[in-house]
């Protein structure tokens, strides 16, 4: 999903109001993302105060964090690139159950979930960073590519993969 259409899905408008967005944009700029980059910001407990901003580019991952009001101040932007390599990503886990699926995993510190919609939202943006990690293009970001030097595994002439089977 692009920053653009999450924030116009944000939960507290304030929160990504021009303010914040004067404050955001240039820093993700800085870092390498495109002017409407696709991302998952993750709202936690209280969306109106504070939020992390994920954003995949070809160079790595970045974690933007967002304070919406810091007192006397004003809104607040930080962010850091991780280079892929570097990424700490857990396993991506799903359950159903009445004709609902339940998603969740862990990128950096943070712990991503949904739920149907959402769900699946969170899982294609997921096996994306597992391209990117793995070295390979990014499906739905065009034109991004995972970190530089990944090779694929080499296929050894004559060896059979566990999946493959001999014709009887």
């Amino acid at each position: 999903m692009r920053l653009s259409q999450w924030r116009a899905s944000a939960p507290v408008k304030d929160a990504v109001g021009p303010k914040v967005s004067t404050m955001v944009d240039p820093v993700l700029a800085a870092l390498g993302a495109d002017a409407d980059p696709h991302v998952w910001t993750v709202w936690g407990d209280e969306p109106a105060v504070r939020y992390t901003i994920f954003v995949p580019t070809a160079a790595g991952l970045i974690l933007c964090y967002v304070r919406v009001n810091v007192p006397g101040e004003g809104p607040r932007a930080s962010a850091k690139l991780i280079r892929w390599n570097r990424v700490q990503m857990g396993e991506l886990a799903v359950e159903t159950q009445a004709g609902h699926r339940l998603l969740s995993f862990q990128l950096e510190n943070s712990i991503i979930k949904g739920a149907d919609a959402v769900a699946d939202q969170a899982a294609r943006f997921a096996l994306e960073l597992f391209a990117a990690i793995d070295g390979r293009t990014l499906p739905e970001l065009k034109g991004v590519k995972g970190r530089a030097g990944a090779k694929a595994p080499a296929k050894v002439p004559g060896k059979r993969t566990p999946l493959a089977r001999k014709s009887a």
